[in-house]
């Protein structure tokens, strides 16, 4: 699979967790990946927490390809959640206009 930089992915780890962040650079053996959320089910259905509560959120982080089992582009509105956690920015998504 080709890796589109900059695009939301989602990702899964061999042990078992899934990110979803933006793969900003790729190397041999690592992404360079910013803000990674974890996904986390709750009451309210599946939440996204930060993966690393005492990092510099705004520093790349490196993870190693070995540790990824699955990576996907995310849905839709995984990447407007991810992008409204991540900024507080809530994105508008185009709907048709009815009655």
């Amino acid at each position: 699979m080709n890796i589109t930089l900059d695009q939301t992915y989602t990702i899964k780890i061999s042990n078992g967790d899934e990110l979803v962040t933006r793969i900003t650079h790729e190397d041999d053996d690592a992404y360079i990946i910013s803000r990674p959320l974890v996904v986390v089910p709750s009451a309210q259905g599946i939440q996204m927490i930060f993966g690393m509560f005492t990092a510099d959120p705004d520093k790349p982080v490196s993870l190693n390809k070995s540790a990824v089992s699955m990576i996907a582009p995310s849905r839709q509105e995984v990447c407007d959640s991810y992008i409204e956690a991540t900024t507080g920015i809530k994105p508008v998504t185009n709907k048709i206009l009815m009655g």
